[in-house]
């Protein structure tokens, strides 16, 4: 017997919490109010396209993609160390990745503003060795480092599970056959990590490109994001439709992203080692 009632609470969620919300969106980015009431209009979307914001969106998109990149070249090696059978504190290591995850996303980057600001503890040791201090606040070094440290776990975590996962006999059988520790990361252990680096690219530039917080904080309102913008259209110039607008294009062009993600993953799938 099926008792497909036990989904309905979860349905319910869903319509109330996710499909709403989204109608709401989409039904303020294509309506405009007028004096004869509401009418639909597609001028919000055309705004979206003036060279002020696309500059914005390209600022985003950039900065997003440094992030991504630096977490890459930093969390696969280090993902490689924690699926290594002869590292012993992995399981300590992992606990120092995951214990920041639990504390406030906003305490996480308020910390960094005590360690960059101009009398921080960064400049204070600058000082105290004799050298001048450093402007290491309210720049797009600044903006990186805060999207590094928030979403680097994002791009350990998928990597780790998947290189955990990898057979040893296959490793095992290629250093049997003559293949030396570059030939095996080329071969058979980076093609076969792949789906982890797509899931944690995927899981990083995502919410890089749409952070507000961030370069809020550490950037001083300098360098607007396509999230600051968003944020500015619905709690201070009060444009619910433009701000919906963004909100739809968006979601449109992450949605693209992952589908190019999900097909490029597959088709790695399918191809094998070599």
């Amino acid at each position: 017997m099926k008792k497909s009632w036990v989904a309905y609470p979860y349905l319910v969620w869903m319509i109330l919490f996710m499909l709403i919300p989204l109608l709401l969106i989409v039904f303020f980015g294509i309506t405009e109010r007028s004096g004869d009431g509401i009418i639909f209009t597609l001028e919000n979307f055309k705004r979206f396209f003036e060279p002020i914001y696309i500059m914005v969106l390209l600022r985003s998109l950039y900065l997003a993609l440094i992030s991504t990149i630096v977490c890459l070249i930093i969390g696969y090696p280090l993902s490689m160390i924690l699926a290594g059978r002869d590292y012993r504190h992995k399981r300590v290591l992992i606990l120092l990745l995951v214990i920041p995850m639990w504390m406030n996303f906003l305490l996480r980057t308020y910390a960094w503003l005590t360690l960059l600001e101009k009398n921080g503890v960064i400049n204070s040791i600058i000082t105290f060795l004799g050298l001048p201090k450093a402007d290491l606040l309210y720049n797009q070094g600044a903006v990186v480092l805060g999207m590094v440290y928030n979403f680097l776990p994002f791009m350990i975590l998928p990597i780790y599970s998947v290189l955990i996962k990898i057979d040893k006999s296959v490793i095992e059988a290629a250093e049997d056959l003559g293949a030396n520790s570059r030939t095996i990361f080329r071969k058979i252990i980076f093609p076969l990590s792949l789906p982890g680096v797509v899931s944690g690219i995927t899981m990083v530039y995502m919410p890089a490109v749409t952070t507000f917080i961030i370069s809020r904080l550490l950037g001083g309102g300098q360098f607007t994001l396509i999230g600051n913008l968003i944020e500015q259209q619905f709690l201070h110039t009060g444009d619910w439709g433009f701000g919906s607008a963004l909100s739809i294009v968006m979601m449109l062009l992450i949605l693209f992203s992952m589908a190019i993600m999900s097909k490029y993953e597959k088709e790695h799938e399918g191809g094998g080692l070599f």
